[in-house]
């Protein structure tokens, strides 16, 4: 059996059709790699995301880290405390700066105190582990 495709040619009836399977294969698989490209696209967003705001806690424990040393080395005020919350957050991290003192050690006939300061600056609301949690930390050690 026969049927007339187009003008002059026919093709057996058998073989009608077979275009419909192609084009569905074809879909299917464009499909799985558009929702790849997706869920690429989704992850290197989240990922650039969360870089920016690494940054922006290690900028910020370095701020609380300066913010101790000034406390250190300015002999007007008290030497150390042994951990303070910075009251303002700081581009919207809570900044917690640890300080431990050494000393008084006697170099050259002269007292020294020793000073270990640690400074950790973490993202507001997240917790541990959650997505979107960002936390740095940065430490310095100076004597006075």
């Amino acid at each position: 059996m026969k049927r007339r495709v187009g003008p002059g040619r026919s093709r057996p009836l058998a073989e009608a059709g077979f275009v419909l399977p192609s084009a569905i294969f074809l879909l299917v698989i464009l499909a799985a790699l558009a929702a790849f490209l997706v869920t690429v696209s989704t992850t290197q967003s989240t990922t650039s995301t969360l870089d920016v705001q690494g940054a922006r806690a290690h900028h910020a424990a370095r701020a609380g880290l300066e913010w101790g040393l000034y406390q250190v080395m300015v002999p007007a005020l008290p030497a150390c405390a042994a951990s303070t919350t910075l009251p303002a957050p700081i581009e919207g991290f809570t900044v917690i700066v640890n300080c431990t003192a050494y000393g008084p050690y006697t170099e050259g006939g002269q007292a020294v105190s020793l000073y270990r300061l640690e400074s950790t600056a973490r993202s507001p609301g997240a917790l541990p582990g959650a997505l979107g949690f960002v936390e740095r930390q940065v430490s310095a050690s100076v004597s006075r």
